[in-house]
């Protein structure tokens, strides 16, 4: 019987491995990849804040499952994990409806040979009184469009009313990427809804505040890389708030601990991680406090050689250091994709398997059009510190190898040209 793989989530890492096991043992039915997602497209998760802002169309950059399973000799199943035994290796697939309730899908199940688990993560919200429901997240794109159907309805609202507009306040919880990438990408917006002709709110009434619990902003990051983000937001009129831990949100604004009110009528939590819930009752595979599977060095998780896990979901211990994981980064997903190749390789030739070792080529955080910050790590570069416009070019350069990884060379060079002839085609700003 032909090998069965299946991979789990279909998120930057899950569908890289999906698509590269796809054109290795897929193509000549060495094995049967199947990939399963609860959705029918797939969005690169970095791009959400400015999917939240409009300064990116989510359907012109949106990626079909279907279509790409097609073109790459894998199978794709619309299904959202709900169970699995191990016992009987199969997974169980809850019921998918229609937004009238109708049922599309009856729940099924799916049997395995070697399971690969990559559902990513959700925003931590650490149950914070009123966050859940007051709070935009960004975890999907439903929400980061649900954040900037909500914004323009405010610039829509203001433009129709003959009443003076009032100041926008939104308050971004968490200082970390998604925060200041979201505040920057913010303030662009404004001053494109102005050149649009949606100018009875001004730039400057956007008033944009960031509220962070550590001591500075981009805290998991190195301070020299931290201090001129900070620098360059405080120059676009943002208000930063450290040291700040935020005690509960209502539908007007939210309290610090020290008791400080914040207004705000728009309110995005971007603090924390966890993985979904279910992992921590999966059939007594371990898990760790925020719910991620642990695994071994080799992906396999501690009670089941034939199930791996990777990416945001998994806690995967840093070689050579005590109590400290592998970082939930989009980096460490396509290292760890690209490992699992090599593993499944090995899995279906009954050899040893390699093991991760997570490698930092530093980090790069854009501030929109304004400029970008961030260091490279390797071993021609050294530690190098970038910013302004080669540190844009970098950041930009990192979505088109995620690209490259599922479409190949030609195909991505034709995407580029694609989006630079849509720059003086369509508007730079999504308008609805």
């Amino acid at each position: 019987m032909t090998h069965r793989i299946v991979i789990v989530g279909g998120g930057a890492g899950g569908l890289e491995l999906a698509t590269r096991l796809g054109r290795k043992f897929g193509k000549r039915n060495q094995a049967h990849v199947t990939l399963v997602d609860a959705n029918l497209t797939h969005i690169w998760k970095p791009l959400m804040h400015e999917i939240a802002a409009g300064s990116l169309n989510s359907s012109a950059d949106e990626l079909n499952y279907v279509a790409q399973a097609k073109w790459n000799h894998f199978e794709f199943q619309l299904g959202r994990l709900t169970g699995l035994d191990r016992a009987n290796k199969r997974i169980r697939l809850a019921p998918i409806t229609d937004e009238q309730g109708k049922e599309v899908l009856a729940e099924r199940t799916m049997p395995y040979d070697t399971l690969v688990i990559s559902i990513g993560s959700k925003t931590n919200d650490f149950g914070t009184p009123g966050a859940a429901e007051h709070c935009l997240f960004l975890d999907t794109r439903a929400q980061a469009e649900r954040f900037h159907q909500q914004l323009l309805n405010q610039y829509l609202h203001a433009q129709a009313s003959s009443e003076t507009a009032a100041p926008i306040d939104i308050a971004i919880v968490g200082a970390g990427a998604t925060g200041v990438e979201l505040a920057a990408e913010l303030r662009n917006t404004a001053q494109q809804l102005v050149s649009y002709g949606l100018n009875r709110i001004r730039p400057e009434d956007l008033r944009i505040t960031i509220i962070e619990a550590g001591p500075r902003v981009l805290p998991v990051l190195p301070e020299r890389i931290g201090e001129p983000v900070a620098q360059q937001l405080q120059k676009l009129g943002v208000r930063l708030i450290t040291g700040a831990a935020v005690s509960s949100i209502t539908e007007d604004g939210l309290t610090t601990k020290s008791g400080e009110f914040i207004p705000a009528k728009l309110k995005v939590w971007a603090a924390g991680i966890r993985a979904p819930e279910f992992l921590a009752n999966m059939d007594g595979l371990e898990s760790n406090r925020i719910n991620q599977l642990v695994v071994r060095p080799t992906l396999q998780t501690t009670q089941d050689d034939d199930i791996f896990a990777f990416g945001d979901c998994a806690a995967c211990p840093m070689s050579g250091e005590d109590n400290r994981n592998v970082p939930p980064r989009a980096q460490a997903a396509h290292q760890q994709a690209s490992l699992l190749v090599k593993s499944i390789t090995a899995r279906l030739k009954g050899e040893a398997l390699p093991e991760y070792h997570y490698k930092d080529y530093g980090s790069l955080i854009s501030l929109s059009r304004y400029s970008a910050v961030g260091n490279l790590m390797g071993n021609l570069t050294g530690n190098v510190m970038l910013e302004g416009w080669l540190a844009r070019m970098f950041y930009v350069s990192l979505y088109r190898l995620h690209q490259r990884a599922l479409y190949g060379n030609f195909r991505t060079l034709l995407l580029i040209i694609s989006d630079h002839l849509g720059h003086t085609l369509k508007p730079r700003l999504k308008l609805h």
